[in-house]
């Protein structure tokens, strides 16, 4: 996840930007985020564990892999609202601060690696019913989960081997962007940062694509499953782009200062909006379940359980809806 904050070097003649409007809109935005994250992770990881009493397809695995991947967010997520609450001053220590940012980019990495699984896994479904990497075995689907949070996790590595406390001038900074040194290590956090973006679009883009075209030129997208499909192939571009996009965005803008002489207002300005759009990538634990509840007729059975259990009337109805549910996409 993209947390440090300032896209700059040492060619630019400013000292560190203060925060600006950053300390004022920031913390306020990723607490409300925590506040609707948080529940809905909690809750999805019982449902997950708890509530879940049918033999897991592969596509339930993938999502519950997904709900952990949350999990790093909050728990490192309050760290950065108290830094910036505190203007960006880091009280915590050098292996915290790195442990803190492995942590969030390994959020993010996840987060994307299991978004476009799950809609890869959808694409297969719809487009090619029969192929056989939809009848993975009880064995297959853990080796994968577990590939790609090695993956993840070795790509984020070098966030662990680097010193990322910048202490000088009274100031002791926490960031994984904006070095005046570039060395390899941080070369490959950048490449990652971006990499891992666009080549998850493109193919999210065109699952989207070929599961809506595939669909009309066979007749089914009336079908109650199929509308299902392409909502949560839809469904998983859009929360991918809400959230990982301006990052993205505004970190090209940023880097495309390094090396150019610029007046320190209007790297001012490029940093401070740099910095918010973290207000976007955190966003993802609080619109992952919207993923889950489209994703999974397990989850969306046994969310619909529990809030029967909890309104009056509810065993009735709940025994009517679950009569007429299908568990077709796990």
């Amino acid at each position: 996840t993209m947390v440090s904050e300032t896209p700059s070097n040492s060619t630019l003649p400013c000292q560190n930007n203060p925060q600006g409007i950053v300390g004022k809109i920031l913390p306020p935005v990723l607490i409300l985020e925590m506040i609707v994250g948080l529940p809905g992770t909690l809750l999805a990881l019982w449902i997950f564990c708890f509530r879940l009493k049918q033999k897991w397809k592969a596509n339930t695995l993938f999502l519950f892999n997904l709900v952990l991947a949350d999990f790093f967010l909050l728990v490192s997520v309050p760290f950065r609202i108290h830094n910036i609450l505190h203007g960006e001053y880091w009280w915590f220590g050098d292996a915290w601060c790195r442990i803190n940012l492995f942590m969030l980019a390994v959020n993010r990495s996840a987060s994307i690696a299991f978004m476009t699984t799950v809609a890869v896994d959808r694409y297969l479904k719809v487009v090619h019913p029969h192929h056989r990497i939809n009848h993975m075995t009880k064995n297959q689907a853990p080796l994968l989960a577990f590939l790609i949070w090695a993956v993840v996790l070795a790509l984020r590595l070098p966030l662990l081997a680097e010193p990322l406390l910048d202490k000088r001038d009274n100031t002791s900074l926490c960031r994984s962007f904006g070095f005046h040194t570039i060395n390899t290590g941080i070369i490959i956090h950048y490449v990652v940062y971006i990499g891992e973006f666009f080549l998850p679009l493109a193919m999210l883009i065109f699952c989207t694509a070929r599961i809506a075209c595939v669909l009309h030129q066979r007749k089914l997208d009336r079908e109650q499953k199929v509308q299902r499909a392409v909502r949560t192939v839809a469904t998983i571009v859009a929360v991918f782009v809400v959230c990982f996009l301006p990052g993205v965005m505004m970190g090209i803008v940023g880097w495309a200062f390094m090396g150019l002489e610029q007046d320190c207002k209007r790297a001012g300005i490029v940093s401070q909006l740099f910095r918010l759009s973290i207000g976007f990538t955190y966003l993802n634990s609080a619109l992952d379940p919207i993923i889950y509840s489209l994703s999974s007729s397990m989850f969306r059975d046994a969310l619909k359980s529990l809030f029967y259990s909890l309104t009056p009337g509810g065993k009735y109805r709940q025994g009517r809806n679950l009569r007429s549910s299908t568990n077709t996409d796990g």
